[in-house]
């Protein structure tokens, strides 16, 4: 079938079951050969594919609302919803998301990219449908590893309790991006093993109404012979007793199987929990394969070999520079414990984990519960590292201000992914977290330059004990500088001078300085001096330093790739307003009060305007004067 002449689905409801496999196998040949070029989401959306076909056969979207947690596995419903043409774009610069987005298509109702919000989400429209008075079908799809999330399970309590009619579509296919854990994957474990399904319970039901309730006796012992067996002979009484119907578990790649649970679903009264199981990765054996994550998401890739095409002689990872520094110190230190919520291949700690399997922490899509058990460690001496990503933690973000920084407690956070990440876009840029953290008392801020200067701060933050500390770095590889063999503390607070100047100076850190760096090359061809810094504490401030620029009346240029409301910048803006440096020039550079879309990471800078040109003509700006014979105020 030529998928690209697909405009909605409406197309399926005409197609037989045959016809529908034959479907599946085109959509999973379109998936691995687009994706082999773009890179995306590919473990998850072979996985759903006759899963979403069923869907919207039996479904009529967008009346009928589909939510997608996290939007992983969202991949086919574009496909299906007259998007495949858009795929050359995948993830790219102004083209398509990987994620549901509302203003690409009707069909995409909630926007995602943070797990586990789909059953709240689906929730508060199945409140408006009930008070509008409307019909439409409401269908929340979520996997067993976002089922986790606390968020998810405080809507199954709400949506148990509330008793409103809804279909929750459990894709359940043993992994998020790594292996699940945790005692819900455990039932579910079980679920799986324990066979089918919904009628039992309805048979039961039904012959125990015909035992004769002779006398009051009889009847209560039948009401309990009715409870002990429903416990005997239903596999689902978890969600039962949460107050769903639970049908399952099904085989998420067989069209009879699905449509006779969805067609049930729809007559069932209250909320229904529909159990599917479906194999991530589905029809291209090396995400088949797969056991540790890596075919979650990928780059792009050989099909015929599954090879991931990556680039030779490449620096090492920050994520993978971090953690193996805090394996080092691990060996030395038994105080030191690593926990990750769901990330142990993005945070690069599985060799961590090899080596010191009981000090190793996976406490699955959970990132308050990570905060707070690092805030328990560090309350019994331990030296707890949380390794996690920008984005994710902003979703602790009460945890480290009441349980963490209030209590100054000495958790060591390593803030990956900092900064513009690139084809995840808006939902993953972690660009928030200076502004989000800075003004939480008692806590350290720190971004290294270079790798080698980052494996002395992650040596830095597990040798301070007066309180919460934290280590950004960004996504993808370092510079390729030489490690020194002898790790060291940085003092506290400190920044470095890295070229001197005496006509301006630029504050900046982390990915940044190299653009600043540049920039003061081609600023000394136009005759002006730039003094460059490594600001590499964003708090506290190296306020010795500041009063010496500010003494000097020295114009003042901050540069950094986060967002500029109550940034590293407005820090600096608060030092000169709060010591009375009123006729010192600040201009700042950052990321502007916006949400950034996805693209390659060079493209959105560009848009944001954080690049050398940007930083002279900044600086040409606050100097006016200085290059001889040209007034560019």
């Amino acid at each position: 079938m030529d998928l690209l002449a697909i405009q909605n689905p409406k197309f399926l409801k005409q197609l037989s079951n045959q016809e529908l496999e034959k479907l599946s196998g085109d959509i999973r040949k379109f998936l691995i050969e687009k994706l082999s070029i773009t890179g995306g989401h590919i473990g998850p959306n072979l996985g759903v594919v006759e899963l979403t076909l069923a869907l919207h056969k039996e479904f009529n979207s967008p009346k009928d609302k589909f939510i997608w947690d996290v939007g992983h596995q969202s991949y086919v419903h574009k496909i299906l919803t007259g998007r495949a043409n858009q795929f050359d774009t995948l993830r790219q610069y102004r083209g398509l998301s990987g994620f549901p987005k509302r203003s690409e298509s009707e069909h995409d109702v909630w926007e995602t990219g943070h797990s586990s919000t789909s059953l709240s989400a689906a929730m508060g429209m199945v409140i408006a449908r009930d008070i509008k008075g409307t019909n439409e079908h409401i269908v929340p799809i979520i996997g067993d590893g976002a089922l986790t999330g606390g968020m998810a399970l405080e809507a199954l309590n709400h949506i148990g309790h509330e008793q409103k009619d809804i279909i929750v579509i459990l894709n359940d296919n043993e992994m998020s991006i790594a292996p699940n854990v945790g005692a819900l994957h455990n039932v579910l474990g079980r679920l799986r093993t324990a066979g089918k399904y919904h009628w039992v319970k309805d048979e039961l039901e039904y012959l125990l109404k015909k035992v004769p309730a002779v006398g009051g006796k009889l009847a209560s012992t039948a009401e309990r012979v009715k409870d002990s067996l429903k416990y005997f002979f239903v596999s689902g009484m978890f969600f039962e007793d949460l107050g769903f119907t639970y049908l399952g578990p099904v085989d998420g790649h067989n069209f009879d199987d699905l449509f006779e649970n969805l067609r049930y679903a729809k007559k069932t009264k209250g909320p229904v929990l529909l159990h599917v199981l479906t194999k991530k990765g589905k029809g291209y054996l090396p995400a088949e394969s797969d056991t540790t994550g890596t075919w979650h998401g990928t780059g792009p890739y050989k099909i015929e070999t599954g090879d991931l095409i990556k680039p030779k002689n490449a620096p090492p990872s920050w994520s993978g520079l971090v953690s193996e520094t805090v394996r080092k110190m691990a060996r030395e230190d038994k105080r030191i414990v690593a926990i990750t919520p769901a990330m142990p291949v993005g945070s690069k700690l599985e060799g961590f984990r090899e080596e010191f399997p009981d000090r190793m922490y996976d406490v699955g899509i959970a990132e308050q519960h990570a905060v707070t058990l690092a805030a328990g460690l560090a309350q019994m001496k331990m030296k707890p590292f949380l390794a996690i990503y920008s984005t994710f933690l902003q979703r602790g973000y009460d945890q480290v201000v009441h349980d963490v920084c209030r209590q100054n407690l000495n958790v060591f956070f390593g803030i990956d992914r900092a900064g513009l990440v690139g084809a995840d876009g808006d939902t993953h840029h972690g660009v928030f977290d200076i502004a989000f953290l800075r003004h939480v008392p008692n806590i350290v801020i720190m971004m290294p330059k270079d790798e080698n200067e980052g494996q002395h701060m992650v040596y830095t933050a597990l040798k301070y004990d007066d309180g919460p500390i934290a280590v950004r770095y960004p996504r993808g590889t370092g510079l390729g500088v030489p490690l020194d063999k002898q790790l060291k503390e940085i003092p506290i607070g400190t920044w470095e001078v890295l070229k001197d100047g005496t006509d301006v100076c630029i504050l900046t850190f982390g990915t940044t300085i190299e653009i600043a760096m540049d920039a003061s090359v081609d600023l000394e061809q136009k005759g002006i001096s730039a003094k460059v810094i490594n600001a590499r504490f964003i708090k506290p401030l190296d306020e010795k330093m500041l009063h010496e620029i500010f003494s000097l009346k020295m114009p003042v240029l901050t540069v950094e790739e986060g967002i500029l409301q109550g940034g590293f910048g407005s820090a600096v803006l608060e030092f000169a307003a709060d010591n009375g440096y009123h006729d010192v020039k600040v201009n700042r550079m950052g990321i502007p009060d916006a949400f950034i879309e996805h693209g390659s990471v060079s493209k959105l800078l560009e848009e944001v305007s954080l690049t050398k040109e940007s930083i002279v003509k900044q600086i040409l700006k606050l100097t006016p004067t200085v290059e001889k014979g040209i007034n560019y105020g």
